[in-house]
C-alpha cells in the first residue's frame, strides 16, 4: 500500500482527505479536539508539499428512516461541520481553512476550484448524504471527480463500506490515480496488524475482554482462540460464562440465547479462557444513598436482588498475574461499570498490571470504552498503542487483519 510518506510532486494536486471529525459537540462547541489533533501530521504534510487539501468526514447520525423531514432538518443542524472547521483553523493558524456547508453542486465545485496550494476545504458532513452509507455509486463519483488523489486516515470509519471511504478510492483507482494510508492509518494498521500476525517473540499473548454482551464479542473470541495464549473476561458478559458453566448470577445481566456457546467456547479452549472467581455485586445499579455494594465468591453465586458490577479482588490478582507474564497483550472493554467510583478497581488493576509491563510488552487497547478508561485514569502512554477506532480495531482483529476501507488501498 502506498502511505502518504510515499506521495509526490503534490504542488496544486487536489488531496481528498477522509479523516475522523466525529467529535463530541453541543450547541456548536467543540468538547475534545483529540481527533483533529490526530488528523494534523497527515494533514500538514500535504499542504506542506502545496496539496490542495480537501477534506471529508462524517460526524453523528442522521437517521434517514425517520419519515418527518423537519426532524431530518434538526439532526443535521446538531451535526453540521461549521464549528469544526473553526476548531481546526484554531489548531492551524498559518493555514488557510475554508468551509463548503453543501455536500455536492455548484457551490462545492467552486469551493474547490478557489482553493490555492497549501490550502485545507472542510465540506460539510458526508452523513448529510442519504447515499454515503449505502456507498451509491453516484455520490461516490460525484467526490471522486473533486480530486487527484486520495488518502485514507479515518481508521474509525475503516469498517465501514460507504461512499467516502470504499466508494471513491475505488474509482480513483480505476482511473489511475493515486491512493494512500495517513499517517493514523499507518499507525492503526502496523500496531493492529501485529495483533493478528502473531511472532514468536511476542508469546505469551493475552487478550482481554470486557464489555456488556458476549454476542458483541463472538466472532472476536472465536478469532483470538486461535491467537492468543490466554484471554480473560471482564465486564457484564462475564456472567453469561459463569452462568453458563451453573454459576448463580442474581439479577446480573445474561444472554441466555448464548448459553450454549459460552459453554462450548469455555470447554474447547481448555484453560484458556479465564472468567472472574468473584464479583463486586450491588442491589442498586444507580448512585443512591444507602445501597448495598459488597463482594461475593462466584462460587456461592450472586444472590438474587444484586447484580455484578466490577471484578473482585481475587479475580484482580488471578488477571494481573497473568498479564505479568505476556509479552503481547490486546484489551477491549472494561472489567466494569467504570463510569462510578464504586466499581473502578478492576479495570484500574488491569491499567496497573500493563503499566508494569511497559517497555517489555506489546501493549495495545483496541479503542471503545477501554480507551476512555486508560484516558481517565492516567494511563494512557503506558500502552504501546492506543486504537482510535472500537468497532474498527475489533472488527480488525476478527477478519484478520481486512477491513474495507484498508483493502480497498491495497
Amino acid at each position: 500500500m502506498l502511505t502518504v510518506k510515499d506521495l509526490k510532486d503534490l504542488k496544486g494536486k487536489r488531496v481528498y482527505v477522509r479523516v475522523d471529525f466525529n467529535v463530541p459537540q453541543k450547541n456548536g462547541v467543540i468538547r475534545d479536539n483529540n481527533r483533529i489533533k490526530a488528523a494534523l501530521p497527515t494533514i500538514l504534510e500535504l499542504t506542506g508539499k502545496g496539496a490542495r487539501v480537501i477534506l471529508m468526514s462524517h460526524l453523528g447520525k442522521i437517521k434517514w428512516k425517520e419519515p418527518d423531514p423537519a426532524k431530518i432538518e434538526e439532526m443535521k443542524k446538531a451535526n453540521d461541520m461549521a464549528p469544526v472547521a473553526k476548531a481546526l483553523q484554531e489548531l492551524v493558524p498559518d493555514v488557510r481553512v475554508s468551509f463548503c456547508p453543501v455536500t455536492r453542486g455548484e457551490e462545492l465545485t467552486k469551493a474547490v476550484e478557489a482553493l490555492n496550494d497549501g490550502e485545507i476545504l472542510l465540506v460539510q458532513n458526508t452523513r448529510y448524504e442519504k447515499g454515503e452509507e449505502k456507498n451509491d455509486p453516484e455520490l461516490a463519483k460525484i467526490w471522486a471527480d473533486l480530486a487527484d488523489v486520495y488518502v485514507m486516515d479515518a481508521f474509525g470509519s475503516a469498517h465501514r463500506a460507504h461512499a467516502s471511504t470504499v466508494g471513491v478510492p475505488t474509482l480513483l483507482k480505476e482511473e489511475g490515480k493515486p491512493v494512500a494510508l495517513g499517517y493514523l492509518m499507518i499507525k492503526e494498521v502496523e500496531n493492529l496488524t501485529r495483533c493478528v500476525e502473531v511472532a514468536p517473540e511476542d508469546r505469551p499473548y493475552v487478550a482481554i475482554l470486557g464489555g456488556f454482551k458476549v454476542s458483541d464479542k463472538i466472532k472476536v473470541i472465536e478469532t483470538l482462540l486461535k491467537k492468543c495464549d490466554k484471554i480473560l473476561i471482564g465486564g457484564a458478559m462475564a456472567f453469561t460464562f459463569v452462568k453458563a458453566l451453573g454459576g448463580k448470577v442474581g439479577n446480573s445481566p445474561v444472554e441466555d440465547d448464548q448459553l450454549d456457546y459460552a459453554k462450548r467456547c469455555y470447554t474447547e479452549a481448555n484453560g484458556r479462557i479465564v472468567i472472574p472467581v468473584d464479583s463486586v455485586i450491588t442491589d442498586n445499579f444507580e448512585e443512591v444513598e444507602g445501597r448495598t455494594i459488597k463482594t461475593v465468591s462466584l462460587l456461592e453465586g450472586i444472590p438474587d436482588g444484586f447484580q455484578g458490577v466490577d471484578i473482585g479482588p481475587e479475580t484482580e490478582k488471578i488477571y494481573k498475574e497473568q498479564i505479568k507474564k505476556a509479552l503481547m497483550v490486546f484489551w477491549n472493554g472494561p472489567m466494569g461499570v467504570f463510569e462510578q467510583k464504586e466499581f473502578q478497581s478492576g479495570t484500574k488493576a488491569v491499567c496497573e498490571a500493563a503499566a508494569e509491563i511497559k517497555g517489555k510488552a506489546f501493549t495495545v487497547i483496541g479503542g471503545g470504552d477501554s480507551a476512555s478508561a486508560v484516558k481517565q485514569f492516567g494511563y494512557k502512554n503506558d500502552f504501546s498503542h492506543v486504537s482510535t477506532g472500537g468497532g474498527a480495531s475489533l472488527e480488525m482483529i476478527e477478519n484478520d487483519g481486512h477491513l474495507p476501507g484498508v483493502d480497498v488501498l491495497r
